[in-house]
């Protein structure tokens, strides 16, 4: 006979120690308060309101892990957000026990469309939702034992978030690329240049011959920060401009299902293809896949050719091709139906035509319109433009 204890296979009958929800539950609570009492996630500062220098002095190297913000658009977390949560929180304690001085925390962003539309749904002041939905938030990841430095959380409606976000705008602004130097410059000078003249006007007249406006609007040309007219996905039920990830295949808000329309819209806009070349060679600094490099490589976008000026009756349309030499053999150019020049180009015989058309290709989304598989389309506008390599007429 076997020394071996024998336990009953049923469940009324299991040994003390068996692990149940009920057992889970106490021991990740017990443990919860311990890491708060014992502040074993708290990363300290070598100075300011969160110092320990004798503890910064004892860690190692450091590290620092974020999350992408949940957006506290609803009373609390979904399944999703842990699923990504977990991974850093597993890789930020793993560091730890490695010697490193991490410092995880979380965030909310509670600017924004979601936000709002969730405050108008519930009838409520944003201000409200928002601060008692990241209370829940908080309570819930603190719930799921992930290990954040839990001082550190912002949202950023926080006044001491956004003051640096409207700083860094400014410092964007009041800068501009110089191509020869490769890197951004203070605008002041950029007006320097001007005005000694080491760097000639648009037209080659002189910076004091200028108006006023002419000067702005030179310089503004130049900033890395800057107002254009372009196309966006506007959303009349919502009121507001929508990402392309917010449109559904039925070219609909995903928020409210409201139809969405393409249209010509004065916006900020960021000179981010002045930095193409610096950021396709960074990407072999990261320790991605090539898959995932190739994606941002397209994504970015570079390509090498010439801008070439066609006349037309509603003024220069300018064209990059990469290819100057088939130029000879141009037989019509196209405008997309959101081009500011379309109006000017469009005869009174064409205008019906031409605005059914621009109806149509509002109401597409962008992968419809760019898909190669179908056939191109398109009306015509009744003007032509002069081929600027052989002077010839162009529809």
């Amino acid at each position: 006979m076997s020394d071996a204890t024998e336990f009953p296979a049923t469940s009324d009958d299991a040994p003390p120690h068996r692990y149940s929800a009920e057992l889970a539950r106490d021991l990740e609570l017990r443990w919860q308060d311990w890491w708060d009492d014992n502040r074993t996630f708290e990363t300290p500062n070598p100075a300011g309101p969160l110092a320990d220098a004798a503890a910064v002095e004892a860690r190692g190297e450091k590290l620092f892990v974020l999350d992408m913000f949940p957006y506290p658009s609803g009373v609390g977390l979904h399944v999703g957000h842990p699923l990504g949560f977990i991974g850093t929180d597993v890789y930020s304690r793993f560091k730890r026990m490695t010697g490193h001085n991490v410092m995880y925390t979380m965030g909310f962003d509670a600017f924004g469309l979601p936000a709002e539309q969730y405050a108008v749904q519930t009838g409520t002041h944003p201000a409200v939702t928002t601060d008692a939905n990241i209370a829940n938030m908080r309570r819930q990841l603190r719930r799921l034992g992930l290990s954040h430095d839990r001082r550190r959380s912002i949202s950023t409606t926080d006044p001491e978030f956004y003051r640096w976000t409207q700083w860094i705008f400014n410092q964007i602004f009041n800068a501009w690329y110089d191509d020869e130097q490769e890197r951004a410059r203070p605008i002041d000078e950029l007006v320097a240049a001007f005005e000694t003249g080491s760097r000639p006007t648009p037209d080659g007249r002189p910076w004091n011959e200028l108006t006023v406006g002419e000067r702005a609007e030179i310089i503004d040309d130049h900033r890395l920060a800057y107002v254009n007219e372009a196309p966006v996905n506007w959303c009349p039920g919502l009121g507001t401009v929508v990402a392309n990830e917010e449109v559904t295949s039925d070219g609909r808000s995903d928020r409210g299902n409201y139809p969405v329309f393409k249209r010509n819209m004065r916006q900020w806009m960021m000179r981010i293809t002045s930095y193409a070349d610096r950021l396709i060679d960074d990407l072999e600094l990261l320790d991605w896949t090539d898959a995932i490099k190739s994606m941002q490589r397209n994504w970015i976008g570079r390509s090498s050719g010439a801008k070439v000026h066609f006349a037309s009756p509603a003024g220069n349309i300018t064209v990059f091709t990469t290819r100057p030499d088939t130029l000879f053999g141009a037989s019509f150019m196209v405008l997309s139906p959101e081009h500011p020049l379309v109006e000017a180009l469009t005869t009174s015989e064409q205008a019906e035509a031409v605005a059914e058309y621009q109806t149509d290709a509002a109401a597409k989304k962008d992968f419809e319109r760019q898909d190669d598989s179908k056939e191109k389309t398109g009306v015509f506008t009744g003007s032509y433009a002069t081929n600027a390599v052989n002077g010839e007429q162009v529809p």
